[in-house]
């Protein structure tokens, strides 16, 4: 279930929970909605985001969200990654 996410002033990101049951439509949101950033927000589709976690920064790596990380992007179509440990100690709020 893709969530929202922010801090505590702002929680305007859509994001999802890694686990080990995503749903692929919550898995395609994400993926569908990350765009590359040095050619005109083309779309990084497919491949910008797996169900095995495995989360393409684009232009910059791959990244391996691992469980009780959120994935999101933002307004423009960039990938974030917040850990599980920064969620559940800092001043993200989610939904």
């Amino acid at each position: 279930m893709t969530v929202t996410l922010g801090t505590t002033a702002n929680n305007g990101l859509t994001a999802v929970v890694m686990n080990g049951a995503m749903a692929t439509a919550d898995v395609a949101t994400i993926m569908t909605h990350i765009l590359n950033d040095l050619i005109s927000g083309t779309p990084i589709y497919p491949g910008a985001f797996s169900q095995a976690g495995l989360l393409y920064v684009p232009n910059r790596g791959i990244l391996q969200a691992r469980v009780g990380d959120y994935v999101a992007y933002d307004n423009v179509g960039w990938p974030i990654l917040v850990s599980a440990n920064s969620i559940a100690n800092g001043a993200w709020t989610h939904t």
